[in-house]
């Protein structure tokens, strides 16, 4: 009863100033975003848009410029506190990318936003180190469920995400709490969330089977090309501008230069319109090749947000493509591609299978789960969050990257393809 209590008391806390935080975030979002569709012409600043945020980091973010990075390394190895100007830098720099242009997500600046608020409750209620990594946890699931309104689904994103191949139970009852608590707070507000839906979901057949093997397999890639793709641009942009603010500065002008030689803002943003189109009508078959570019070029050269919307965006279009020449529907495959490519880049399929049945329904969990399954195999040992541990390898043949992360394994890859 103590311990229920104690941590009732504190995901209230947490989820109510999370979801809080969520809602004024969403709000401003959809603001910036409007303007910036109405005032197309307002994408050529985004060179010194990317300036002034490469200028706050440089100057005044300190550790905070890890961003998701930081509170991934603070529950595996619990040092200081998460300074809380970590929120309104990722705020401020989010805002600035979506409204002059850059491609990018969301779901970043929600963890950050979390992850800061609740571990400042470290000092008040003087926690212990190992209550501590569970604190940060809430923090991160909270921000998730509110941002997406799938509670289940965000804390599960907690408890998957920090270590591949494990779940770290004893945060199971505060992970849940500030999820609920936090997405409520955000309703509260006022503030709904998109709605998706598949209106058909066949009976699944040795046909249907095969496919969606298949087409989970093409997501895992697509998860894989996007973690990879994001590391490369960043690497690049860090060994041929060594002045850190100059690297959106530059990426920005390129930015506003493809979306003025390509004639369209599709592919700018969070691309919610796109994404709602991928369930309905056919698209083109590079939508997706051209997001995941786009936005690996924008987060890598120092931009700030997510990588979560985009990539829900390269998933829907690219199961969209898939419908076009398999037996499966369209609004099916989108919303399997939609969740399945998060799988693979982020490694964590309970995850996204449970967020799949939250968005789409129960109809198509088969399908989805499978989906998610086969693209977290398919994406290898790599992913969006270089911090991410390798608790359980996904290969037998690969127990050699136990206790390891994505980072150092990718600079390991990166050294044996230059020699």
């Amino acid at each position: 009863m103590l311990y229920t209590l104690k941590w009732l008391v504190i995901c209230i806390l947490v989820g109510v100033l999370a979801g809080s935080a969520s809602a004024f975030f969403l709000i401003s979002l959809e603001w910036v975003t409007n303007y910036r569709e109405a005032h197309t012409w307002i994408i050529w600043l985004l060179p010194l848009g990317g300036l002034a945020v490469g200028l706050l980091y440089h100057y005044y973010a300190g550790r905070a410029a890890k961003g998701n990075n930081l509170l991934l390394e603070e529950i595996h190895k619990p040092r200081e506190v998460i300074p809380f100007k970590m929120a309104p830098l990722v705020l401020i720099g989010t805002l600035v990318t979506h409204l002059f242009g850059g491609s990018a997500g969301r779901e970043g600046t929600a963890v950050q936003i979390g992850g800061a608020i609740a571990d400042q409750f470290t000092r008040i209620f003087r926690l212990r180190p190992r209550d501590r990594k569970v604190l940060i946890i809430t923090g991160i699931s909270a921000g998730f469920a509110s941002l997406f309104g799938t509670p289940l689904a965000g804390a599960i994103f907690g408890l998957e995400v920090f270590i591949l191949g494990r779940l770290r139970y004893e945060a199971l009852l505060p992970s849940f709490l500030a999820a609920v608590i936090a997405d409520f707070t955000c309703l509260a507000w006022g503030v709904g969330h998109t709605h998706f839906s598949i209106s058909f979901v066949p009976e699944l057949t040795i046909a249907g089977l095969l496919y969606t093997l298949i087409a989970g397999a093409v997501f895992g890639i697509a998860g894989m090309a996007f973690s990879r793709s994001t590391m490369f641009f960043t690497n690049q942009f860090k060994q041929r501008i060594t002045y850190a603010p100059f690297r959106p500065l530059l990426g920005g002008a390129v930015i506003a230069l493809i979306v003025w030689l390509m004639g369209t803002t599709k592919y700018i943003g969070l691309g919610i319109p796109t994404i709602l189109t991928a369930f309905e009508a056919p698209l083109p078959w590079y939508d997706s090749l051209v997001k995941i570019v786009l936005t690996a070029f924008t987060l890598g050269a120092g931009f700030k947000g997510g990588e979560v919307t985009p990539l829900f965006y390269a998933g829907a279009t690219l199961g969209n493509a898939l419908a076009q020449v398999g037996p499966l529907p369209m609004a099916l495959l989108a919303g399997m591609g939609f969740v399945a490519v998060f799988s693979g880049a982020t490694n964590t399929p309970l995850t996204c299978t449970v967020m799949g049945i939250e968005l789409f329904g129960a109809e198509g969990s088969v399908y989805i789960a499978l989906a998610c399954v086969i693209a977290y195999l398919f994406s290898g040992h790599s992913g969006i969050y270089g911090s991410q541990i390798i608790g359980t390898p996904k290969h037998i043949f690969y127990g050699r990257l136990k206790g390891r992360n994505i980072a150092t394994i990718a600079t390991e890859r990166r050294r044996k393809k230059i020699k």
